[in-house]
């Protein structure tokens, strides 16, 4: 029986202590067999156990009296022990921090053109290193995978043919993002090196948008939108490498 893909909501779940102990198993198991991944969430569990420990002694603790909201904005401009507005702060944060996006900053999420690459980057940081199971479904499984995808975007997902230009096809996987579920392609070549294409159903924002070049960290690559359907291709190769291949992928969406 074939095991349910491994998501980032389910890393989450896993650090936040959240699934179910039959899935949890499942997750333990995953980790074990990808370190990379593993060692990622192994830092944020020990960011969640150190937390909840600093704050547990001011967790158990009382609310003061001053501290109740009818009294706060009658003496709001009264001092607030600094020690109580930062544990107040921190336990209000706490389930957020430790939520869907661990690795991310207290910012305000992107949009558009701008998160499709996010997420583009992200995947390729979680996944292209693996070497055991970088893809959830094998290039061999070409047909089962555009038939799997493409019902859970709800449209017509096309995987592009890349070997012209070298690249070949590794397979793909869902991801799940804050906009909804994605699909993602990998490609390798000669060489060793990969890179990964995500498409998603684009929200208000962007339904139509040029191509873009976008880079996170030493991730860069090429993101755009057609007809309400976001694509992004990245990697850890230079510009002239990337630019070619986005236009290949574009011409062939196209040419549906």
């Amino acid at each position: 029986m074939n095991q349910r893909p491994i998501t980032e909501d389910d890393l989450h779940g896993y650090v936040d202590q959240a699934l179910p102990p039959e899935r949890h198993a499942e997750v333990a198991s995953y980790l074990d067999a990808h370190p990379d991944v593993g060692k990622r969430i192994a830092g944020f569990v020990d960011q969640r156990r150190i937390l909840r420990a600093a704050l547990a002694p001011v967790a158990e603790e009382p609310v003061p009296a001053r501290l109740n909201l009818s009294r706060m904005i009658e003496s709001r401009r009264r001092h607030v022990p600094i020690r109580w507005a930062v544990a107040a702060m921190l336990l209000l944060c706490i389930g957020g921090a430790f939520g869907w996006d661990l690795h991310g900053s207290l910012q305000p999420a992107p949009g558009g053109l701008a998160a499709l690459a996010q997420e583009a980057s992200d995947s390729f940081n979680v996944y292209a290193p693996d070497h055991v199971r970088p893809v959830e479904m094998r290039a061999s499984d070409r047909a089962e995978l555009v038939e799997w995808v493409s019902s859970r975007l709800h449209r017509a997902v096309k995987v592009p043919d890349l070997s012209p230009s070298g690249y070949r096809l590794m397979g793909g996987r869902l991801i799940a993002t804050s906009h909804g579920p994605a699909a993602m392609f990998m490609y390798d070549n000669d060489r060793g090196s990969r890179i990964v294409m995500l498409t998603r159903p684009m929200n208000s924002t962007d339904q139509n948008a040029p191509m873009t070049p976008r880079s996170t960290g030493d991730v860069a690559g090429f993101s755009w939108a057609d007809g309400g359907t976001g694509y992004s291709i990245v990697g850890q190769a230079p510009a002239d490498v990337l630019k070619p291949l986005a236009d290949a992928v574009r011409k062939q969406i196209n040419s549906i």
